[in-house]
């Protein structure tokens, strides 16, 4: 099973080690896949509005809470606080986000399309992430929120918004993997005291690439150590000392993510290595539609 750690962030509150990602799950496989995580231990939920399934989420969550889980023991984050209350259905969330560094227009939807460029998304120059992040730290005294975050954010970002605020984020989530290790901003986001909680860790095939758990250095690691190549790929992320949520809608699999094996330094840096001078980044929005 699970080894059931959680880490602590740096206002106090805690995160479970692994959790659910519900990126990419497609309609009317949610639900079950929330369910069925609780059931076998999970208690930490990723949640989006943008990912147009909270309100299955939700649902799932009536179907656990109480009677698997108390509302209490999860965590759940998202990134739209209105829509929470109705979508989720929950009075409060451990865990609101920034979810990209950049402003869309307000008032046209979630992703408000260029009138002079259709396919690509109209951004909106005027509101900074200064002010973003400074209308986030106002909702601390509300108590709708736990704990503040962002993601996607470079070191730059983060920079940024802490010179002009002095409040350091609780958590930044980036995609994260051994194509995409992140070292610079993992170290940056360590010596800030910002935790980091890694989506996609066993990659994906929005590209049309080699999967991660196809590379043959991940295969001959879990055959050794009698595993499963998700489950190296997940503690190859737990190695590193921060949160990882992979993502499945099929049961065993959701199941199996959650029975972590420990890597040896040795088989950490073995697939480490796949990575060198090959870093391939999954969830570019560039390469979405819209743009």
């Amino acid at each position: 099973m699970s080894f059931r750690k959680t880490l602590q962030l740096n206002n106090g509150k805690t995160i479970p080690q692994i959790g659910l990602g519900t990126w990419l799950s497609g309609p009317h496989e949610v639900e079950n896949a929330v369910v069925w995580a609780v059931e076998a231990g999970y208690r930490h939920l990723d949640c989006a509005y943008v990912y147009g399934n909270q309100d299955e989420v939700g649902a799932a969550l009536k179907r656990v809470v109480p009677s698997v889980v108390q509302r209490e023991e999860l965590f759940i984050h998202f990134e739209t606080l209105e829509r929470r209350a109705s979508s989720l259905g929950t009075p409060y969330l451990d865990l609101y986000l920034i979810h990209w560094p950049i402003p869309f227009v307000p008032g046209r939807g979630l992703l408000p399309e260029r009138a002079d460029k259709p396919g690509h998304v109209e951004i909106d120059t005027e509101t900074s992430l200064v002010d973003t992040w400074k209308a986030m730290l106002a909702l601390r005294s509300t108590g709708k929120v736990r704990a503040l975050g962002v993601s996607n954010f470079t070191v730059q970002h983060l920079e940024a918004i802490i010179k002009a605020t002095g409040e350091r984020p609780a958590v930044n989530q980036i995609e994260a993997h051994p194509l995409l290790p992140q070292d610079g901003l993992v170290e940056y986001c360590k010596r800030e005291g910002i935790h980091l909680t890694a989506y996609s860790p066993l990659g994906n095939n929005l590209h049309g690439k080699t999967k991660l758990v196809d590379y043959p250095e991940v295969k001959e690691v879990a055959d050794r150590l009698g595993a499963t190549t998700a489950q190296v790929l997940v503690a190859w992320g737990v190695y590193r000392g921060y949160s990882v949520i992979p993502k499945s809608v099929q049961r065993d699999r959701i199941v199996s993510n959650f029975e972590q094996i420990a890597l040896s330094k040795e088989d950490y840096e073995k697939i480490s290595d796949i990575g060198k001078n090959n870093h391939v980044r999954f969830g570019t929005p560039m390469s979405f539609a819209p743009k």
